[in-house]
C-alpha cells in the first residue's frame, strides 16, 4: 500500500460537503445567485482537486495508492481509512465531473430553494466519492447509506407529482437491502477483530458462510444497481426525479452497487461467488435480454432510458461473474461509460421538458426542424446507448461479450442480443422525437439550446467520444487491479 503524503482523497470527499454546508448556510431564496455562485465554486474546486489523483496514479503498482489510515472508534477498531486502486480511481473524478454537469444544468431550471437543491447535491457528491475510498467497513456503510438522504430529499422536493411514492420507494427498497449487508459486516467483524476490508479479503472463511455472507451483500448490491427482480423503484425515481437527481442517479449512485460486487462479494466470498455465479449471470441475462424489451414498449422517454439503464447494468454484473480480465474490465467500463451516456440522455430530455413539459414520446416528432443543434446531441448519445463503436459505449459491451464468448458460447450469444435491442429501442426512440415532419404546433414553436445547453452537452458528447476513440487512460489504470482482484477469487479460502 502507498501511503498518501497530501490527504487528496480526504479532499475529494469533504471539499463539496463543505461547499454544500456553505451553499445551505449563505444561500438565501431571495438572493439565489449568491447559491448558484458558490455552488459552481465548490463543484469545479471538487473536480480540479481530483485530477492530481489520476495524474499520480501509477498504473504498474500493486495495492492501494492515496492511503489514509487515523484511528476513528478505537474501542471497536474502527479506522478511518481510505485508498484507492485500478477499480476505483476513474470513479471519483466521474463524480464530481457529473456533479458539475448537474449545478449548471439546474442554473435557469431551479428557481425555488435553490440552495438546497444545490447544497444537496453537492454533499451527495463527497458522500459518493466517499464510498469509492472507503477501505473500513464501518465508513463504507456510513457513506454508503448517507448517500441516501439527500437524493430522498432531491426526488421528494423538487421531484414530479408523485414525487413522496417515488422517493419513499427509492428509500424502502435500497435501506431494507443494506440493513442484510450490516449483518454480514458485523459477522466479518467478530471473525476478524477488525473492520478493515483489505483484512476481510484474508479471512479462511467455510463455503456455507461464505453463502450466507454473498446473499447479505448481494441483496444490498442489487437493490442498488438495480438487478432484476428488485429494479422496480428504478423507473419510479427516474420518472419522479428533477433532471440532475435522474443524472446523478444514473451516472453515479447505480455504481455504488457494482463497485460493492468488486469490492466485497468477490473478494471476501470467493468460493460463494464461483458457486452461484450461474444464478448472478442467469439474472444478468434476464435484465439484459428482458428489461431491453421492456424499453420498447415505453411510451414516457424517462422511463425509456431508466429501463436500458437497468439492462446496460446487468451488462456489468454479466461480466464480474465470468472471472475472466477481459469481461470484469469490460463490466468497470461499462459503469464508466454508463455515467456519461445515461447522463446525457437524461440531460437531452431534461432540455425538452424544460421547453414543452412533457415525456411522453407521442407528444413529439420532427425536433430536429427547429432544434438542430439538439438533434445532433440526441443522435450521438442515442447511438452510444445502443453502443455505436467509436463511442464509449461500444467498449465496455464488446469486452464484456468478448469474455462471455470465451466463457461460454450460449451466454456470449444470449449477451450479443443487447446490442440489437439497444439499436432497437435507441433508434426507436430518434425516429418518433427527432425526425419526420414537425409534430405538432408546440414543437415548431420550440427554441434550439441556448449556450448553457450546449457547453453540458458539449463536455458530455467530448467524453463519449473520448473514450469511445481512445479507452486506454481507463484500461491501463484497472488492468493490475483486475487481475490481482482475479487471483486472489481463484484461489479458495473454504476451510
Amino acid at each position: 500500500m502507498m501511503q498518501s503524503t497530501f490527504p487528496l482523497l480526504s479532499l475529494a470527499i469533504w471539499l463539496p460537503i463543505a461547499f454544500g454546508v456553505l451553499v445551505l448556510a449563505y444561500g438565501r431564496d431571495n438572493n439565489p445567485g449568491i447559491a448558484r455562485g458558490i455552488s459552481l465554486v465548490g463543484a469545479l474546486a471538487s473536480f480540479l482537486v481530483t485530477l492530481p489523483l489520476i495524474q499520480q496514479f501509477d498504473n504498474a503498482a500493486h495495492g492501494m495508492q492515496f492511503v489514509e489510515k487515523f484511528s476513528w472508534i478505537e474501542r471497536f477498531n474502527i479506522f478511518y481509512s481510505l485508498g484507492i486502486d485500478g477499480i476505483s480511481l476513474w470513479f471519483i473524478p466521474l463524480t464530481a465531473f457529473i456533479t458539475v454537469i448537474v449545478v449548471i444544468a439546474g442554473w435557469e431550471v431551479i428557481t425555488t430553494r435553490v440552495s438546497q437543491y444545490m447544497g444537496a447535491f453537492l454533499i451527495l457528491s463527497g458522500l459518493m466519492i466517499g464510498v469509492f475510498c472507503a477501505l473500513d467497513g464501518v465508513l463504507f456503510y456510513v457513506f454508503f447509506e448517507a448517500t441516501l438522504i439527500p437524493m430522498f430529499i432531491i426526488i421528494g422536493v423538487w421531484g414530479g407529482a408523485n414525487r413522496v411514492y417515488a422517493a419513499v420507494k427509492f428509500f424502502l427498497y435500497t435501506f431494507f437491502g443494506s440493513l442484510l449487508m450490516l449483518v454480514a459486516i458485523l459477522y466479518l467483524y467478530l471473525k476478524s477483530g477488525s473492520f478493515d476490508i483489505l483484512v476481510w479479503h484474508t479471512l479462511p472463511i467455510p463455503l456455507s458462510a461464505q453463502i450466507l455472507i454473498f446473499l447479505s451483500f448481494l441483496m444490498a448490491f442489487a437493490v442498488k444497481v438495480p438487478m432484476w427482480p428488485v429494479h422496480t423503484w428504478l423507473p419510479d425515481a427516474h420518472v419522479e426525479a428533477p433532471t440532475g437527481g435522474s443524472v446523478v442517479l444514473a451516472a453515479i449512485m447505480l455504481k455504488l452497487g457494482g463497485y460493492g460486487f468488486l469490492r466485497f462479494s468477490l473478494p471476501i466470498t470467493p468460493d460463494a461467488s464461483h458457486y452461484l455465479s450461474g444464478f448472478v449471470i442467469t439474472l444478468s441475462l434476464i435484465a439484459v435480454i428482458y428489461i431491453g424489451l421492456v424499453a420498447l414498449v415505453q411510451s414516457d422517454m424517462k422511463k425509456l432510458v431508466a429501463y436500458s439503464s437497468i439492462a446496460h447494468m446487468g451488462f456489468v454484473t454479466l461480466g464480474f461473474f465470468m472471472f475472466s480480465d477481459m469481461s470484469v474490465q469490460g463490466g468497470i467500463v461499462q459503469m464508466i461509460s454508463h455515467g456519461f451516456v445515461s447522463g446525457a440522455m437524461f440531460l437531452c430530455i431534461g432540455v425538452l421538458y424544460d421547453r414543452m413539459h412533457s415525456r411522453q414520446i407521442a407528444d413529439y416528432g420532427g425536433v430536429i426542424n427547429t432544434m438542430p443543434k439538439f438533434a445532433a446531441f440526441f443522435v450521438l448519445f442515442s447511438l452510444a446507448n445502443a453502443g455505436l463503436p467509436a463511442t464509449s459505449g461500444f467498449i465496455g459491451e464488446f469486452m464484456v461479450i468478448l469474455g462471455a464468448v470465451k466463457f461460454n458460447f450460449w451466454i456470449g450469444m444470449l449477451a450479443a442480443t443487447a446490442l440489437i435491442l439497444g439499436a432497437a429501442y435507441s433508434l426507436w426512440l430518434v425516429k418518433r422525437v427527432i425526425f419526420g415532419a414537425v409534430g405538432n404546433a408546440q414543437v415548431a414553436q420550440l427554441l434550439d439550446l441556448n449556450k448553457r445547453e450546449f457547453l453540458i452537452l458539449g463536455l458530455l458528447a467530448i467524453a463519449v467520444i473520448g473514450m469511445g476513440v481512445y479507452p486506454a487512460p481507463f484500461t491501463d489504470a484497472m488492468q493490475i487491479s483486475v487481475a490481482d482482484l482475479l487471483k486472489h477469487v481463484a484461489l479458495s479460502k473454504a476451510q
